[in-house]
């Protein structure tokens, strides 16, 4: 078993998530905040704001005209779009490299957790939730703790995938009592650590057995969906990919059907390539 404080102080070596996207999270979190308010946080990070607009004019959009601002992008997207985009855009970097414990080239960890969170945001919008920004911040960086753990995976993979293959273990539960934690848990201390909200918190941590959430099991089973249909998909699978638990109660409490599934895959394949080029993949 690994030296659990040691993983933990790595949390300190993530690229930390940038100010102006945690005042966008508040932001999006207040009823009373208006498109002035988003429009002069972005506009005075250039970084980001040059990333929303590409991202915003892109084919996968597929709008008539160009953008020439961010309060245009506002206007037109809506705020809850333009928060889900500045968030992509403050996120790419810690997600985008190789993750070899998982075996995972650099991108695919990515190019999964951007379409896991785009899918999460329709499940969440065919369930009637009005405020999507927390299941798809949530959905967005639920594998975080991977980017720390893969060493850790790797160093020990051989037992990790002995109790999967021998013993029936999922690949979670086979990191927790070969390493001593799991990427969820750990996904969970990075989030405590970036002071995001308790229930954002909690939707990363159980966003494998959503059931397990005291306070946020709707929203976790929603990124659980999110990420299961990712995996259906094939999008992002790595060495854990298919060694995990299906668990058919938190469809039925969803209420979604077989139709729904494809539709939205049907949709998404579409649009593949037009989000590949958004998100630089």
């Amino acid at each position: 078993m690994s030296d659990i404080k040691s993983i933990i102080k790595k949390i300190g070596g993530l690229k930390p998530i940038p100010q102006v996207a945690s005042k966008v999270m508040s932001i999006a979190e207040n009823p009373e905040s208006s498109m002035n308010d988003l429009s002069n946080v972005i506009i005075y990070d250039t970084a980001v704001t040059a990333n929303l607009l590409k991202m915003a004019n892109s084919a996968y959009f597929g709008l008539p005209e160009k953008f020439d601002s961010v309060h245009q992008a506002i206007v037109y997207l809506g705020m809850a779009q333009v928060v889900d985009l500045v968030l992509l855009s403050a996120s790419g970097e810690n997600l985008q490299t190789a993750q070899d414990g998982y075996d995972l080239e650099a991108g695919e960890l990515w190019k999964n957790s951007v379409f896991s969170a785009l899918i999460a945001r329709e499940l969440a919008e065919k369930k009637g939730v009005k405020e999507t920004h927390l299941i798809f911040t949530a959905a967005l960086l639920k594998d975080i703790g991977k980017v720390i753990l893969s060493q850790y995976v790797k160093d020990s993979f051989d037992e990790i995938n002995a109790l999967v293959t021998e013993q029936n273990f999922t690949f979670k539960e086979a990191e927790k009592q070969v390493i001593g934690i799991d990427h969820a848990e750990l996904g969970g201390m990075v989030a405590e650590n970036w002071s995001f909200s308790p229930k954002l918190v909690e939707i990363i941590r159980h966003h494998h057995r959503p059931q397990e959430s005291s306070i946020s099991e709707f929203e976790s089973s929603i990124v659980y969906m999110a990420d299961t249909i990712c995996m259906m998909m094939g999008i992002g699978v790595g060495s854990d990919g298919l060694a995990y638990r299906f668990h058919r109660k938190v469809v039925e409490s969803l209420e979604l059907t077989e139709r729904d599934f494809q539709k939205i895959i049907a949709g998404f394949v579409e649009k593949l390539k037009q989000l590949e080029t958004m998100i630089n993949i």
